[in-house]
């Protein structure tokens, strides 16, 4: 691919954030507070816009529902395209009610799963009203003891769950289900992997697909080839990008580990799909816990842009060769390679094309945006994530 190429295939990139990401956030012993993070989800949404306006590359920002419930969802829509987002993925929560000790969609009690259904519907009305393309499911559900509940009563409580949300979708809407190694459950989840998410999903239909969160899987999951795989299937609908050491750490993105985010990139150049028309969602998953949110999402965008960038630039002429050829290390080096070209300049390069800062986290700092929030949020009561 010519160096043009890479750069249009650059400029043309979009990731979404989280409205969550924004917002107060920590651990399961303390949420950290701080200054200036936003107290309504319009505040968010600036924020959200304040990251695009310094990156170029993250035009939406994904609602979490009841965490941003207004009254009046076209004027939020309305308010965020002023900002110059729009409003991205609709992402339900059915694992902080008290009714769900015992999970949601596939809890024993009819009350309680009819009760998360109409959440899940709510939230393509909530679609409905914002133009979303995306309704985004997790489900914490799962089940402690062995005999607590029964598995396979568990995943038909499930897929009637999925069935009567997907029936309910529009033409151009569509599902993402994903899917977490464990947690809150120990036993069993009743979606721990990307097979029972796939498998759920080729029952459904088109309009439902895999969504990838990169840290909730068992350590040393090849990641890649359940990219590679999906792609192949059709049904790799989206990513929610963060990093892990242990769990579900919801670090930055290529923090734990950029050499497996520029794998993963690769599969996606590889697949061509990075193009958005292609239809894949790359989101950020994350709580700033420690760091200052608005510069930490704005590195998590460049970190993607980094490992895509590295991805484009593989020579899969020469890498093709090498494979057909049985070179093991000649293929291996196209990769290395690649991965270890300092791709910064050339990231510079696009953005100043684009009328952006080389340097988008200076150029925040530098902006006085922060300084700003913080004087007009000093009082009422800032947004959590929920916890």
């Amino acid at each position: 691919m010519i160096a043009v190429d890479v750069k249009a295939a650059l400029r043309a990139q979009r990731i979404e954030t989280p409205s969550w990401a924004y917002a107060n956030s920590g651990t399961r012993f303390k949420v950290f507070p701080q200054p200036g993070v936003p107290r309504t989800p319009e505040e968010k949404i600036a924020d959200a816009a304040t990251v695009h306006r310094f990156t170029g590359a993250a035009p939406s920002v994904a609602l979490h529902i009841p965490w941003d419930k207004v009254d009046d969802y076209g004027a939020l829509t309305a308010y965020a395209r002023e900002q110059g987002i729009e409003i991205g993925a609709i992402n339900t929560n059915v694992f902080q009610d008290e009714d769900y000790k015992l999970g949601s969609v596939t809890n024993p009690d009819p009350g309680i799963r009819r009760k998360a259904t109409d959440h899940l519907l709510e939230a393509i009305d909530i679609m409905d009203a914002t133009g979303s393309r995306d309704l985004k499911l997790w489900f914490s559900d799962g089940i402690n003891y062995p005999g607590q509940d029964d598995i396979r009563d568990r995943q038909d409580r499930l897929a009637a769950a999925l069935r009567e949300t997907y029936e309910r979708l529009g033409d151009h809407q569509r599902m993402l289900l994903e899917y977490k190694l464990f947690e809150p459950a120990f036993y069993a989840t009743d979606v721990p992997d990307w097979g029972t998410s796939y498998a759920h999903c080729v029952e459904l239909g088109e309009k439902a697909a895999v969504c990838i969160d990169t840290g909730h899987h068992a350590p040393g999951t090849n990641i890649e080839f359940i990219v590679a795989f999906l792609l192949r299937a059709g049904k790799l609908g989206a990513f929610d990008f963060n990093s892990r050491f242990y769990a579900d750490d919801d670090l930055m993105v290529g923090a734990a580990d950029p050499f497996q985010l520029f794998r993963i990139m690769y599969e996606i150049v590889r697949g061509d799909a990075l193009d958005p028309a292609y239809g894949i969602a790359f989101m950020l998953d994350q709580c700033h816990n420690i760091e200052a949110k608005i510069p930490a999402i704005i590195r998590s965008v460049m970190n993607v842009q980094e490992a895509t960038a590295k991805a484009l630039l593989v020579d899969r002429d020469a890498l093709r060769a090498a494979q057909q050829s049985g070179d093991v290390l000649g293929a291996n080096a196209v990769l290395m390679d690649a991965y270890n070209t300092d791709v910064r300049p050339l990231l510079a390069e696009v953005r100043a094309d684009a009328g952006l800062d080389p340097d988008p986290v200076a150029a925040y700092h530098r902006s006085g945006y922060q300084e700003k929030i913080v004087a007009e949020r000093a009082d009422g009561q800032q947004a959590g994530w929920g916890a």
